[in-house]
């Protein structure tokens, strides 16, 4: 096993591998300067990070990074990264839209759906993520954090309340709404699969003989496919999409038309180094397509003045492209450990991450291969976590913060298999940051009807109450019963008003992300869960202290609320 050089902050040391027929280690203090002192950090002065003499302390709102379970930063030894929507953020109108169109070539050309799919357009802004398809149904749903289902769709046809209920609510039996009936569309890249899934609902609904029948499922004498088989067609088609390259080679040819770019990503990097972490990334995507898009987001375009290099590697201790998580999180994978040749792309057989002697003259030489490892960070293909926490001599889950955009993929795995300290990037939060503010007097009046109203169903259930028990003066107690009524009927109309006016002021359809009617909504629930801290950018790590000791807010159960002083 070949181990990496590497320091501890939170020991104060370097530790160095040492092998004199047996491994030790070598441990050799650094020295720790006060974190107001303007050398603590080395990093390139920026004017908006913290690391930056010129921080003034202020942090808006939009990049706050949240804590749902404290975490000091001073136990974390290694900072891990996706990338392609954590490092990497793809711009929706463009790549979301090549996704789509890539999509429905897939469905048209390989699949034999029907040529008209090709004038279909997408609203990249109609579908947000944790929603929920119900592939038996061909419906899509939000739900709260208890799995109620409180808004839902067929095709983009809006179910009424009594549908809903009779479909979802009025059961013996509660939905666990996982695979195989249900989907959910936990990442931005899953948006453009859910808005054609939804147009192929409503497409087979209006001309289900233009479908090809792949299933047995006879309607009016017809075979027609499923809703859960079109569902089946769909992710083929996205597959399909991944393994030919389709999407990568446009995105390769020009990295700007489809990536935004953030010039904190280096800072960041930095200072993290700066302060002694190791820092590593951990991706999907093979290794030519990751030197593309870290080139690209370290400032080399890749153009003719701005050619492509390796310095980006220097950020980085330990690089695994090819990981396929989740399963890379699992303690059981055996995947074997690939070396990548930096300069060709050719991968190298390891053991363990220690270099192999090629025979017959193929390759890169073993001396050659060490030459290379001493000068910048190694990048490997595939693998398991086990290898990762070897090369980094990563001693306890809990030393590691792996940052990433995906609940399943990134968080909910690597925290609960491993202890890693995790923190989820949600771009769609630094919107939603803004409508919250924007619309605090709607927030308000809304609770405000809401208490109104309860206060007179109160009246109003004691009222009929007396009815019922009282035979004296009863139509004083009619009249006022009747009035009563009125007056909670009127509150009820304003308050749901105000709730809708209130929903669609975040999305016309699906409402504010984090909210399902009075609930947190099913994803807000999973953040909560599974992502210690959340965040909108990751670049938002650049305006707090490497060393910050993030605190949770102080949890209420409902009783305490009545005593709670904000």
């Amino acid at each position: 096993m070949a181990l990496l050089k590497f320091k501890r902050p939170d020991l104060g040391v370097t530790v160095s591998p040492v092998q004199n027929g047996d491994l030790d280690w070598e441990l050799s203090p650094f020295p720790r300067e006060p974190l107001n002192s303007p050398s603590c950090y080395l990093a390139e002065e920026h004017p908006l990070t913290w690391a930056s003499s010129k921080w003034n302390g202020v942090v808006d709102s939009s990049k706050h990074i949240f804590c749902n379970r404290s975490l000091n930063m001073k136990s974390i030894v290694a900072v891990g990264f996706d990338m392609d929507y954590t490092l990497a953020q793809y711009k929706p109108d463009t790549f979301e839209v090549l996704a789509y169109q890539g999509t429905v070539k897939k469905l048209v050309y390989n699949l034999g759906y029907p040529t008209d799919l090709l004038q279909w357009t997408f609203d990249w802004k109609y579908m947000i993520r944790g929603l929920v398809l119900d592939k038996r149904r061909g419906n899509v749903l939000k739900m709260d954090r208890h799995k109620y289902v409180k808004v839902a769709y067929h095709g983009f046809r809006e179910l009424p309340r009594e549908e809903r209920m009779a479909t979802y609510g009025n059961t013996l039996s509660r939905e666990a709404y996982d695979e195989p009936d249900y989907a959910l569309i936990d990442t931005l890249f899953s948006l453009a699969e859910a808005y054609l899934f939804a147009q192929l609902v409503e497409y087979r609904d209006s001309s289900p003989s233009k479908l090809p029948a792949k299933d047995i499922h006879s309607e009016d004498g017809m075979f027609v496919p499923s809703y859960a088989q079109i569902y089946k067609d769909v992710r083929s088609a996205v597959d399909l999409c991944h393994r030919d390259g389709t999407l990568k080679q446009a995105v390769s040819l020009d990295p700007g038309k489809y990536i935004h770019e953030d010039p904190l990503l280096v800072p960041m990097f930095k200072m993290l180094r700066d302060s002694g972490r190791m820092t590593f990334l951990v991706t999907n995507s093979l290794w030519d397509y990751t030197h593309v898009v870290m080139n690209y987001l370290c400032g080399k375009t890749g153009n003719e003045g701005v050619p492509r290099d390796d310095e980006w590697l220097s950020y980085f201790d330990l690089v695994i492209t090819g990981s396929a998580k989740p399963a890379f999180f699992a303690d059981s994978n055996r995947a074997p450990l690939f070396e990548v040749d930096i300069e060709t792309g050719m991968l190298q057989n390891t053991d363990n991450g220690t270099p192999l002697m090629q025979v017959g003259g193929l390759g890169v030489g073993l001396e050659t291969q060490k030459k290379k490892n001493s000068q910048h960070c190694r990048a490997f293909q595939g693998g398991g976590v086990a290898h990762l926490h070897k090369l980094l001599a990563i001693e306890a889950g809990a030393q590691v913060l792996y940052v990433g955009d995906h609940i399943y993929g990134d968080i909910l795995r690597s925290k609960k298999q491993l202890g890693w300290r995790t923190m989820l990037v949600i771009p769609e939060l630094e919107s939603e940051l803004e409508l919250l503010k924007q619309n605090l007097k709607l927030q308000k009046e809304f609770r405000k009807f809401r208490r109104k109203r309860e206060e007179l169903e109160d009246l109003l259930q004691r009222a009929k109450w007396k009815l019922r028990l009282e035979h004296q003066n009863e139509e004083e107690l009619l009249t006022r019963a009747k009035s009563l009524q009125q007056d909670r009927d009127s509150i009820r109309d304003l308050q749901r008003q105000t709730h809708k006016d209130l929903h669609q002021k975040f999305h016309s359809v699906w409402g504010q992300l984090m909210k399902t009617g009075y609930q947190n909504s099913r994803f807000a629930h999973q953040v909560e869960r599974f992502a210690c801290l959340y965040t909108s950018q990751v670049t938002n790590l650049c305006y707090y202290s490497p060393d910050k000791s993030f605190r949770t807010t102080e949890d209420f159960m409902p009783h305490e609320l009545e005593f709670a002083e904000f």
